[in-house]
């Protein structure tokens, strides 16, 4: 017998209060409801199951970046000496504890992880660059500042297509 908390098969509706939510998380559950084409009460049943079972892992407020004194958004390659599991969970648990690391993905193909950052000028880039590459097991570092940012969603797409 299934758990609630396990996967399960998202119907129409389902993927109908992702997207929704995808699209403003704060919205009323009698709003969603309206929109998902429900009554609230099986709304929130719904919502809550997509939580429990991970398919909806949590909301969170989009800021202005530059506003909150953040100037700089750089990507970094990040090479390491070695590929092995220990090395990698090492250089993972540390950037963890950057603040200024907002995204750590390991990669295939010119390098072992692409961080994305955030600095407050080019002397805290430049301060962030030095300890990414006197980092322990760090055999090179690449940066890619960014100049503009034209597209940045969040989520997934939620069409027909993608269930």
């Amino acid at each position: 017998m299934q758990t609630e908390t396990e996967a399960f098969s998202l119907d129409e509706i389902d993927r109908k209060i992702i997207a929704e939510l995808q699209a403003d998380g704060r919205m009323t559950n009698v709003e969603l409801a309206r929109r998902a084409g429900i009554s609230p009460p099986p709304c929130l049943r719904r919502v809550r199951r997509l939580e429990e079972a991970g398919y909806i892992q949590g909301y969170h407020a989009q800021t202005d970046a530059l506003k909150l004194g953040w100037q700089i958004s750089f990507f970094v390659i990040v090479g390491l000496e070695s590929q092995k599991l220990a090395v990698l969970e090492a250089f993972e648990t540390l950037v963890a504890t950057w603040p200024e690391v907002r995204e750590c993905h390991m990669i295939r193909g010119g390098g072992d992880f692409l961080l994305r950052l955030v600095a407050r000028d080019a002397a805290h880039e430049n301060q962030l660059t030095t300890r990414l590459t006197n980092a322990q097991s760090v055999a090179k570092v690449q940066t890619l500042q960014t100049i503009r940012t034209s597209r940045a969603l969040a989520g997934v797409p939620m069409d027909k297509l993608n269930g």
